[in-house]
Parts: structure tokens; sequence; C-alpha cells
């Protein structure tokens, strides 16, 4: 089994840094374990590189003629295997080696051909973009699954996304040289792509589940028929006579929203005391004491879900080694499965697979309020990720958001995984 090529290193100037990158690249392709002439690549720079991407990206293409197509983005933090790069110049690279009909690099200039059958999709996205939600929403339908994964370009100043496609760009865009700000781009997969997604959430519930019985836009008003600030305060056992301290508690607390529950099985809140990949994480961005209400940074919706949770690194720590062994099931299961196409949770995404399947990359998307230091120490998320994965190629990038599904999440990771029969 061939896995993917891929590199990372951190050096004061891009140049440095791409010269130790294709070094280990060229390194790997000599070597009969990887592809040695694969044609897409995935590119993640820090933002200490983010106003050399043009120059970045033609340098790279230029050194690996036959990588044809490139994808990526930013972060303030990059992540590859066992390490994490934050706040220091750093790029990461990896080669898929995948067919040339089995994926589509698309951008805003060179859109999602209608004719290519997409069954998942790699997104990176400006967080700035208008009706973000409602491009997500799109997007997603055009894939056969409804899959998304990936996340928000994140940086301290230039935002940029990679998307160069070899077929080529719309009419009257030929100057579009790959690099861009703003929008959505990334790679659509086809129906033989396949990939074991998971999405993993870094908050604690705080306190039960329960119904928002009164709202309006993002003022949550009433929570099971009571004032809702009045559940809040007491949830968090504190009082407004006491503004020091009930600010903390709420500077500390976020909520958890999930749609109506539709089954037994639908709580916002799981039985274990995690959330489940249905729910998203949102901010407490304001109290009204004249309503009684709670302001959200999402829209409240009359009949869904909310939660109070916190940040919490056991919880964080457990659900990371959760998905991870998840995936590994997944792909050696104790007794026959059968075919299947995506679940809820995005568990199987592409081709029906037989018992055993290996993995031949990874891309990891976390949260840049995660990372190392909320894990206990450096780089100590993508040691976790690799104690419990194994020593799989991997790369990808700390976000300013994340997207899984159709949504978009916040203080949590999407492992991604591809897949191929043993």
């Amino acid at each position: 089994m061939q896995t993917f090529s891929y590199a990372h290193a951190t050096h004061p100037e891009w140049q440095g840094a791409s010269a130790l990158v294709l070094a280990q690249l060229r390194g790997q392709m000599s070597s009969s374990l990887h592809a040695v002439t694969p044609t897409l690549a995935l590119l993640y720079i820090t933002d200490h590189y983010a106003q050399d991407a043009q120059e970045i990206l033609d340098h790279l293409s230029a050194e690996l003629p036959s990588v044809t197509d490139w994808s990526g983005t930013v972060g303030i933090g990059i992540a590859a295997n066992n390490v994490e790069y934050f706040d220091e110049p750093a790029m990461a690279v990896m080669l898929l080696d995948l067919p040339s009909d089995q994926y589509r690099v698309f951008s805003g200039v060179s859109p999602l051909n209608l004719g290519f059958e997409a069954h998942t999709a790699l997104v990176h996205a400006d967080g700035a973009t208008a009706d973000l939600p409602d491009l997500l929403a799109e997007m997603s339908g055009r894939t056969e699954t409804g899959y998304l994964f990936g996340g928000l370009s994140s940086s301290r100043g230039k935002s940029v996304q990679f998307a160069l496609a070899a077929d080529g760009n719309l009419s009257g865009q030929g100057l579009a040289k790959g690099v861009f700000s703003g929008g959505l781009s990334g790679v659509a997969f086809g129906p033989e792509v396949a990939v074991v997604s998971r999405v993993t959430q870094g908050c604690k519930p705080v306190s039960r589940a329960r119904v928002i019985t009164e709202a309006h836009n993002n003022l949550v008003l009433s929570l099971d028929g009571e004032p809702a600030l009045d559940v809040l305060l007491s949830d968090l056992s504190i009082s407004l006579e006491r503004p020091q301290e009930a600010l903390q508690a709420v500077r500390n607390t976020l909520v958890g929203l999930a749609n109506p529950p539709t089954g037994s099985d639908s709580a916002a809140v799981r039985k274990t005391g995690n959330f489940g990949s249905d729910v998203l994480v949102r901010h407490i961005i304001g109290l009204d004491p004249g309503h009684r209400g709670i302001a959200l940074s999402d829209h409240a919706r009359v009949g869904g879900q909310l939660a109070f949770c916190q940040r919490n690194v056991q919880a964080a720590r457990a659900d990371l080694t959760r998905i991870c062994a998840e995936i590994r099931e997944e792909l050696s299961p104790e007794e026959m499965l059968e075919p299947q196409a995506v679940g809820a949770t995005g568990s199987r995404v592409g081709a029906s697979a037989p018992v055993q399947r290996g993995i031949t990359g990874a891309i990891y998307i976390s949260c840049t309020g995660r990372g190392g230091p909320h894990f206990g120490g450096a780089s100590a998320e993508m040691q976790i990720v690799r104690h419990a994965l194994g020593d799989v190629p991997l790369i990808g990038f700390f976000a300013g958001g994340e997207i899984a599904h159709q949504h978009l999440y916040a203080y949590t990771g999407v492992l991604t995984v591809f897949t191929v029969d043993k």
C-alpha cells in the first residue's frame, strides 16, 4: 500500500522552509512506498508567510511539475504528524495520489463543474464572506453525500487561499494565478475516493439540555418556559448582585445548540456527558436584563435545544481519543460490514469497502482555541492523534471555524482520513 508523501518545516524565510519541504518530498517519492507522480497537492502556511503566498505557490509548483492542482490556505497555526507550528513561520505540503478523474479543485474563478460527480469536498473559506452558511449549504447540496470537511482561514494579517486547477479558470479570469482572498475554495472528491471523517468537540456541558421556548433572532428569551437569563444564573450559581463574579462566569461559558429532537437518541447532551456532532457551540455575546434574555453569536431556533458548556481539557482529550479509535475500528471492524453510504455523523463516506482498509493520508483541522496549550503542552493535540491513529501522513491547520457536514463549528477538531483497500 502506497501512502501520500508529505513534508513540513519551519524557517525564518519561506525559501528555506520550501527547500526543506521539497527535500523531504523528493526523498519520499524516491521510495516505492510513495507515488512518483502525484498530481494534487495540499498546501498550508502560517500567517508569517501570507504576504508571500503567490511566490510560494509559484516556486513549489515549478519545482513539482507533475503536480497540476493545488489547494490550501493560511492559519495562525498549522499541523503535521506529531507537531504543531504556532506563532512561527512554517509550511506543510501533502501530495495526494488520486485518479485525476476523481477530484476537482474549485474556487471563485474555477467553479465546480456540474458534470463532475462530487461525493465529498474539502472546503477552505474566508470567515468574512457574506452569507457563508448559505454558501456552505449550497456547496453541500452539490455533493452526493452532503458531507463537507474543512475550515475557515485564520490570520493576524492577510487571509489567503490556494486554488490552482489544471482545467483552468472561467473565461475572463486568465490572470488569476491560484492565490485568492474571500469566498470558498477547495477540492471535491469523486465516489472512488473513500474517506472516513469524525468531529470532536472541545467543550463539556455544565447543564442539562433545555428547549428554547421563546427567541427573537439571536436573543433567547425563555428556556423550558422560564426566563433564559434566570436559567443561566441558576445553572452557573451566580447573581447579578455580584456583577464582577457573574461577568467572569459568563465569559467562561458557551452554549451548545442542537435542532429539535427527532428521536430518543437526539438529545444535545449525551449520557456520557459530552456533546454529539450535531451540536454547534456558540458564544454568549450579551445579557438582556430588561427582557431576561441571553444574546448568542448565532440565531436561536424555537423548539431547538440549548445546553450551557465550558471548554474542558479532560473532555477534549477523551473525545479526541474516542474519534481516533472509532476511525480505526471502522477501518478494521471485527465483523464483516455491509457497504454503506455516509451517515449523519460523516462516519463512512465514499465507495463500498471490504473488511480491512488502510490509511493513505489524513487531514486534521482544529480550532485556533485548541492546539497543544489547551491539551497540556506543545504539540499535545497532534501527539494524541498520532498515538491513537498511528504514524500516518497527516497535515492540517488551526482554523477560525471548522466545517463538517454543512455546518460551521467552534472549538472542535475535524479529522478526515483517506482510505484504500488492503
